[in-house]
């Protein structure tokens, strides 16, 4: 006779793991998946940004530093005028402002307007980072024109700049270019080409400036101012 078998024990069964994968539907609660979600499509808004994003900081530390090197004398030089006759305390003005990602940083600048020294003297701050060649001009803390409707979120990923397009074309007095209407298109179109563009509309203007005052300049001291009471064209 056959011995009889014992029953089979019955075997333990795995424990479930963890479900892992990136899909939506694979994590564990709707946080997680919204989470992954907002992380999923900050990727992909950075990848297609940060190309453009590097090639104006590229233009940026390429270009900014060529003009700090090139007119570091012209400041040093303006500055020392400003200490002899204002006194070391009146050379360089501080002022809070509002960067990138919202970040304040002290802006400082030259108190003088004379050959775009104020401007020039800002380099520095392109080279840190603080500042662009070319951008939104650079506003205080708390200031409204911040939170205008859509400007909130653009001034936040853009960096203020030394010249912008607002700064070039709000001179014309067209009722089209308000600064803040060329603040959105900027904010909207921005990139190397259009910051080329803006920088030598800039240069443009100052030389036309210069020029204006060499001009009139030139004027004051012609023959007309120099003639004698009762002179004529004919003598």
């Amino acid at each position: 006779m056959q011995q009889a078998q014992a029953p089979r024990q019955p075997q333990p069964q795995p424990s479930p793991q963890p479900p892992t994968g990136t899909a939506r539907g694979h994590f564990p609660s709707r946080p997680a998946a919204r989470l992954a979600g907002l992380t999923d499509r900050a990727g992909h808004l950075a990848d297609r940004l940060a190309p453009r994003a590097s090639a104006e900081r590229v233009l940026d530390l390429t270009l900014g530093t060529a003009l700090l090197i090139a007119t570091a004398p012209a400041v040093a030089l303006g500055a020392l005028a400003l200490a002899v006759r204002r006194g070391p305390g009146n050379v360089w003005e501080r002022t809070p402002r509002t960067g990138l990602g919202g970040r304040v940083f002290t802006l400082r600048s030259l108190r003088t307007r004379r050959l775009r020294l104020d401007l020039l003297s800002r380099l520095p701050h392109v080279v840190r980072g603080d500042l662009s060649l070319v951008g939104p001009a650079p506003l205080a803390p708390g200031d409204p024109r911040a939170a205008w409707p859509g400007a909130r979120q653009w001034r936040q990923e853009l960096r203020p700049g030394l010249t912008g397009l607002a700064q070039v074309r709000a001179r014309s007095g067209m009722p089209w270019d308000d600064p803040a209407l060329l603040d959105q298109h900027y904010a909207e179109h921005h990139g190397v080409v259009l910051d080329l563009a803006i920088l030598t509309e800039a240069v443009r203007n100052s030389l036309r400036t210069t020029t204006g005052r060499a001009r009139s300049t030139k004027a004051h001291l012609s023959d007309t101012d120099h003639r004698l009471p009762g002179y004529s064209r004919v003598d």
